[in-house]
């Protein structure tokens, strides 16, 4: 994406015709965003981005979607405020230096300077653990779930629309337990059975799950574990984490408890989100230069209805039996009646990104059908069917396409995929996209290292990695691999 040394945002101007992603990746991720009219920079304010009503709805079936398997375990929804007062952020001192260059601060309120600066919640682990330290009392309260919706400000010097803006909408989950295995085992759940099934199931985008680097882990953390997903020109995107906190914050903010002894324990934590980054995501995962392409289970708008002539009887009632068709499958549907070119319609659609067309002409109903178009892989085919039958066809596609969807996305990330055991093959890899498998120290300077040579860092050690027989050296130093696990790493956004 467009970049200089001031860090302006980048530019979204409206074109017709969509960058090929061979031309310009970069150019074409703002051009689709814009041609499926998803968001726009705020240009009143530096690194802000307005969420357009196209866009909004993905993030709505992402929250819903969400939400209700959240509820489905036991976790209830709160709300804590924005604003957090700067000496909890310097309780503790990792949190503190791990946020510190994004933080925006206020200084003066109604007037007045304030007796101490706020800071607008880069996250909330420590407004909410201040809650927690008065709300949990004996080891009945434990588990102690909560969930936030929220937006959080972290100051970007270089926005990237979706995938990094000054403001952003997110989830933000957050527990207490009793033991330590107790905390490290919930962190694990909600990223294996809730954002994985998120991400493929419903997402359509195959992920690679493991465990940060202590570089890269969560300010004040123990262990991160992340999810990330593979874009199209070979770079990754961390999707989303969760983190396994200890009793770090425990500690600072006096989260204690009575144990069934009347002894005083201290809790372990955990806290883990998603953010509107999964919509960018999305996208550079599944489009494509004619627009933006969409899994049908995440869709706003699952077929488009589109008369090849307006007002013609027959054509009419053929979409309005196919309509209450479509309705009792709860299919998400929308008639498109406007007085344009069937062309200039279709072209519309496509590059918003809907899952399936229909088109229904006075030809179509005199042979008893309709042409089914896929906007996944262009075909379209007349069918012989129409109301119930027609709708049960396009049940079966949806499926189709969300089923091809994911696994293409599987094919192109695994083709990319590299094992390699020297650091020439390495910087080779690398330059060609992509996960690449490697030993590796573990040591946070030679992981700057790396980075500085190549542009490449750790993305996780996968939480299924195997330890590989024999002795095996770092990629980079040439020390011995301290798991003799395979590392995986990649140029990310």
């Amino acid at each position: 994406m467009s970049k200089n040394e001031e860090g302006k945002n980048e530019s979204l101007i409206v074109n017709k015709e969509i960058t090929p992603r061979e031309v310009d990746f970069s150019r074409w991720y703002l051009d689709v965003i814009t041609a499926a009219d998803l968001a726009e920079h705020a240009e009143a304010v530096r690194g802000c981005m307005i969420i357009k009503p196209n866009g909004y709805a993905i993030w709505e079936n992402i929250q819903k979607l969400t939400d209700g398997m959240l509820k489905e375990i036991g976790v209830k929804n709160a709300y804590f405020p924005m604003l957090i007062p700067m000496s909890f952020l310097t309780k503790e001192k990792e949190h503190i230096e791990g946020f510190s260059p994004e933080l925006a601060v206020v200084t003066h309120g109604g007037g007045e300077e304030l007796a101490e600066p706020l800071v607008i919640r880069p996250t909330s682990e420590t407004i909410i653990y201040d809650a927690f330290s008065r709300w949990i009392h004996s080891y009945r309260d434990l588990p102690f779930t909560i969930n936030q919706w929220a937006n959080v400000v972290r100051w970007e010097k270089r926005p990237r629309v979706f995938l990094r803006s000054t403001e952003f909408l997110w989830q933000e989950g957050h527990t207490a337990h009793r033991t330590a295995e107790e905390a490290e085992q919930y962190a694990l759940m909600i990223l294996n059975k809730i954002y994985k099934v998120i991400a493929e199931d419903w997402l359509a985008m195959p992920i690679l799950v493991g465990k940060k680097s202590e570089k890269e882990k969560f300010a004040g953390a123990k262990s991160t574990f992340c999810f990330e997903a593979l874009s199209q020109d070979g770079k990754s995107i961390q999707a989303g984490t969760s983190h396994d906190l200890a009793d770090h914050f425990a500690k600072v903010f006096n989260v204690n408890f009575l144990d069934e002894k009347n002894e005083t324990q201290t809790v372990f934590q955990t806290s883990w989100g998603i953010s509107t980054r999964l919509i960018g995501s999305l996208i550079m995962v599944h489009s494509d230069d004619k627009g933006l392409i969409l899994p049908p289970k995440i869709a706003p708008l699952q077929v488009i209805i589109v008369p090849v002539v307006n007002g013609n009887q027959d054509v009419d009632s053929a979409i309005n039996n196919l309509v209450t068709a479509l309705k009792e499958k709860n299919i998400l549907y929308q008639v498109d009646n406007r007085d344009l070119r069937l062309g200039e319609k279709c072209y519309e659609w496509e590059r918003k990104g809907v899952p399936l067309r229909i088109e229904i002409g006075p030809k179509d109903v005199a042979k008893g059908g309709a042409v089914l178009a896929r906007r996944d892989t262009g075909e379209k085919e007349f069918y012989i069917a129409t109301g119930s039958e027609l709708s049960q066809q396009v049940a079966t596609l949806l499926e189709k396409i969300q089923t091809s969807l994911f696994e293409k996305a599987k094919e192109r990330r695994a083709a990319m995929d590299k094992i390699v055991d020297t650091w020439d093959d390495f910087k080779k890899a690398i330059e060609d996209g992509g996960y690449v498998y490697a030993h590796w120290c573990e040591d946070s300077d030679c992981e700057v290292a790396i980075k500085e040579e190549t542009k490449a860092n750790t993305r996780c050690l996968p939480l299924d990695a195997e330890e590989e027989t024999g002795e095996h050296v770092c990629i980079h130093c040439g020390k011995k691999s301290k798991s003799n696990k395979r590392w995986v790493f990649a140029k990310s956004y």
